[in-house]
This record gives C-alpha cells, structure tokens and sequence, in this order.
C-alpha cells in the first residue's frame, strides 16, 4: 500500500484531519486531536505506526516480522508496520480501521456522539 492510498483511505474516515505537528517527515491523522495513525515520510522503508489493544498488536507482532512495537512511542499499545510490499491493502485498512477506532472510543462523551 503506497503512503497515498494510506491518506486517500484515513481521510475517508469521518471527521479525519491531517497535520505534520514535527515538520516534513511526519504526518499524522487524528480526530478532536487525538492521533490514530503517523506515517513516517521519509523513512527507509515505509511505515504506519497504528494503536491497537495491547494483546491485539502482541498476536500480529508475533505472527508478522513486519509489524513490531513502535520504538518512539508507547510500545505497549502502538506498533510499526512496514506498508510497502508487505500485506495487501485491505489488511492495513483493517488495521487502520482498528486504530480508529479505539481512539475514537477514548473520545469524550460530546466529541463521540458528532461520529
């Protein structure tokens, strides 16, 4: 999945905004500013980093030596995943979707009930 499939798909996500809060090499989605996804820019190799439930991101970290625990945030909820040439495109939506979703739970009452 390229890094634009990855922004046409976040910004189809209701109330989605996009904003690069530490310059050109990172871009982050988010919603009532709460981040569910950054996409490094200009990393080596392509990378998501999404919020899953910890025992969530253990399974896939476990099964997939493409995803692994975010090494710049907490570990125990974000993981990295290598995007290009790794899973089709429908699995990292999933995985997208997920992130999303559980920050989108966090929501307060009022901001949750605008979705």
């Amino acid at each position: 999945m390229s890094i634009q499939e990855i922004q046409d798909y976040c910004q189809s996500l209701p109330n989605t905004e996009k904003a690069m809060p530490c310059g050109e090499d990172l871009l982050v989605f988010h919603m009532e500013g709460n981040i569910y996804l950054y996409v490094w820019l200009k990393a080596p190799i392509p990378s998501i980093t999404v919020k899953l439930l910890p025992e969530r991101g253990k399974e896939l970290r476990e099964r997939y030596n493409a995803i692994s625990p975010a090494y710049h945030i907490c570990e125990k909820h974000w993981n990295d995943i290598f995007i290009e040439g790794t899973f089709p495109n429908d699995m990292i939506e999933e995985w997208i979707k997920e992130s999303y979703d559980l920050v989108k739970t966090e929501l307060p009452d009022l901001a949750y009930s605008r979705f």
